[in-house]
């Protein structure tokens, strides 16, 4: 076997996946830059996109806190009634280190848990469909106050 598939087959082993190559046909992302900070809040509370269009979000956690006391992602949602976004954010409360819901279903898009100081970006499409796509961060006690939608238009 070549080196790649023999590491492509230990990555798959591990549970692993690797990112398809980007083709040069393939669109380049358009990247947005959002801020959350230790006063709880996103630099944006609206992002727009069009249909089906690719996105590099990158979020910088600009506060100074561990990510243990004041830590931050973003969760982009499917377009679902705020009850039931509202309970899964609240089952997230209860899963550290990264306060995911057990039910990841509805989860469009997402960062990983940040704290002061860090960065990280996620590469997703938009929705094909228009509409408003909630996000929040979904540490404990964080999405009443740090949240926005992704306008698809």
């Amino acid at each position: 076997m070549k080196l790649r598939s023999l590491l492509a087959l230990a990555l798959l082993t591990l549970g692993v996946t690797a990112a398809p190559a980007l083709r040069a046909d393939d669109p380049v992302p358009r990247e947005i830059a959002l801020t959350a900070n230790d006063a709880m809040q996103f630099s944006l509370a609206e992002l727009t996109a069009a249909p089906g269009e690719k996105i590099a979000l990158k979020l910088t956690h600009v506060g100074k806190l561990p990510k243990t006391a004041m830590g931050h992602n973003w969760m982009l949602f499917a377009a679902l009634p705020e009850a039931e976004i509202t309970k899964l954010l609240m089952d997230a409360m209860k899963n550290a280190p990264d306060y995911l819901p057990a039910d990841r279903s509805s989860i469009l898009a997402r960062t990983k848990l940040l704290g002061g100081g860090e960065s990280d970006t996620v590469v997703f499409t938009a929705p094909a469909k228009p509409g408003a796509y909630p996000f929040y961060c979904s540490f404990p006690g964080h999405f009443a106050m740090m949240k926005g939608k992704l306008v698809v238009k």
